[in-house]
């Protein structure tokens, strides 16, 4: 396993930016989880709230399939 400090600062900027991403993503699905009422959640709010800390799969399923229209 590479270092942080054997990463090149282009490989830092790639790894700080998508880890950004991720949190963003998280954060924003969890917020809406937590505002929505448990009526427009397709399944429970516990299990999607599991999900969303899958990487950035689980908050785009969320946003995709989590939600009722």
């Amino acid at each position: 396993m590479t270092s942080w400090n054997e990463l090149t600062p282009a490989q830092r900027g790639v790894l700080l930016g998508a880890a950004s991403v991720q949190l963003s993503l998280a954060v924003s699905a969890w917020a809406d989880l937590a505002c929505r009422p448990a009526d427009e959640v397709n399944g429970s709010k516990g299990k999607w709230a599991a999900i969303i800390a899958i990487n950035f799969i689980g908050p785009i399923a969320y946003f995709a399939r989590g939600r009722k229209h």
